[in-house]
């Protein structure tokens, strides 16, 4: 099975913000940075297969990835396209949470989908 490309959202400016909620999680939480990334490339390997515990469908498109390191769970949105012809995913936003994920949150991860759509060149950042 070919691996899915993985890119981070960013904004016309160029921000990234779930690379930069990586980094400072990296900073405050090792443990948890570790499983996310760890969530992130197993993401890479299976692409569409990829399913619960690790991933969940939200709505429109949009999933979660899933990580929990003891009372924290971790969730980093996400959403398929295809860029350049090939399969991509695309992190597009990232939080810690304590029950369901906000609608606020997945309203953001979808308005970064409509975005991507639009102008993948400029909104599509490979790490």
């Amino acid at each position: 099975m070919p691996i899915t490309r993985v890119y981070f959202y960013q904004d016309a400016d160029g921000r990234a913000p779930v690379r930069e909620w990586l980094r400072e999680l990296r900073l405050e939480d090792a443990r948890g940075h570790e499983k996310c990334v760890a969530r992130i490339e197993h993401l890479a390997e299976l692409g569409h297969e990829l399913r619960r515990p690790e991933a969940d469908t939200l709505r429109d498109g949009v999933h979660e990835l899933r990580a929990r390191r003891g009372t924290v769970n971790y969730r980093i949105l996400y959403f398929f396209c295809l860029f350049k012809g090939k399969n991509a995913v695309v992190l597009a936003h990232a939080l810690a949470k304590g029950g369901v994920v906000p609608r606020a949150d997945i309203e953001r991860a979808l308005e970064r989908k409509a975005r991507v759509t639009r102008d993948p060149m400029t909104h599509l950042h490979a790490d």
